[in-house]
C-alpha cells in the first residue's frame, strides 16, 4: 500500500472526527500546482537509459529535480498550514541525495520491512543504492522500516512530509487554512479560473489596461 495513501486515508478520517469537512478544499487556492505534479512524476517514473550516463546518475538527476520542485511549489504555496513541515523534510531528503548520488538504504531496516536489500543492490531501483559506510549523512537516509501491509522503508525527511501532508489535510479540513494573499497566476487556469476574480482569468496584458478603464469609467468599485 502507498505510504501516501495511506496517510490521506487516515488523515481524512482524523478531520472528519475533528468536525471537519472536505468541502473547504473546494475554495482551496493553489498556486503553480504543476510543479507538484511534475516532481511527483520525477519519483514515480522509471528511470531512462540516457547513453553516456549510467541508471544511477539519472535516477539521482530525477530525484533531485523532484524535491526541487516540490520546493518551489511549497515556497509558493507557504501559507498553506504546514507547508514549513514539509519543506524541510524535503530538503533533508535532497541533502541526502545531493550528497551521494542517490537515496542510501538499511539493508537491515529493508528485511524488517519486508523487502529484500538483494534486488535493491542488484540496481531494481537506480534512485536508490544500499548504504555502505562511504554514505554522507546515512542516518537521513531511508532507515526506519514500516511493516506489512504498507512495506516500506521511510527516511527522517519522509516523516515529516507525510506529517505535514497529514495535518495540513486535517486543518484544511476544519477550516484553518489562511487565505492565500497572492494573485493568482495563469498556469493551469482550468483549475485557477474558477476561483479567480475577473480581471486574474484574463492575459496578463490586458489586466492594467481592463482596471484602468473600468476606474475611468467609473463601473470599477
Amino acid at each position: 500500500m502507498s505510504p501516501i495513501l495511506f496517510v490521506l486515508a487516515v488523515a481524512l478520517v482524523v478531520g472528519l472526527i475533528a468536525g471537519g469537512s472536505v468541502r473547504p478544499f473546494e475554495h482551496l487556492e493553489i498556486h503553480w500546482w504543476g510543479l507538484a505534479l511534475a516532481g511527483v512524476a520525477l519519483q514515480l517514473l522509471p528511470v531512462p537509459t540516457v547513453r553516456w550516463l549510467s541508471a544511477e546518475i539519472v535516477g539521482s538527476a530525477m530525484l533531485v529535480g523532484s524535491y526541487v520542485l516540490l520546493l518551489a511549489f511549497l515556497t509558493v504555496n507557504r501559507w498553506v498550514p504546514a507547508a514549513g513541515v514539509m519543506a524541510v523534510g524535503l530538503l533533508l531528503n535532497l541533502v541526502v541525495v545531493g550528497a551521494n548520488g542517490g537515496m542510501p538504504v538499511s539493508a537491515a531496516a529493508v528485511e524488517r520491512a519486508g523487502g529484500s536489500p538483494t534486488a535493491l543492490a542488484e540496481g531494481e531501483a537506480a534512485k536508490h543504492h544500499v548504504a555502505d559506510g562511504d554514505d554522507l549523512f546515512a542516518p537521513l537516509g531511508d532507515v526506519i522500516p514500516i511493516p506489512q501491509p504498507i512495506g516500506v522503508v521511510l527516511s527522517v525527511g519522509d516523516l515529516l512530509l507525510y506529517l505535514g501532508m497529514a495535518w495540513c489535510v486535517i486543518q484544511v479540513m476544519r477550516g484553518r487554512s489562511r487565505e492565500n494573499p497572492r494573485p493568482l497566476a495563469m498556469w493551469f487556469p482550468s483549475y485557477r479560473g474558477k476561483h479567480a476574480p475577473v480581471h486574474w482569468r484574463m492575459p496578463a496584458r490586458y489586466r492594467a489596461r481592463d482596471r484602468a478603464e473600468g476606474a475611468q469609467s467609473g463601473t470599477e468599485p
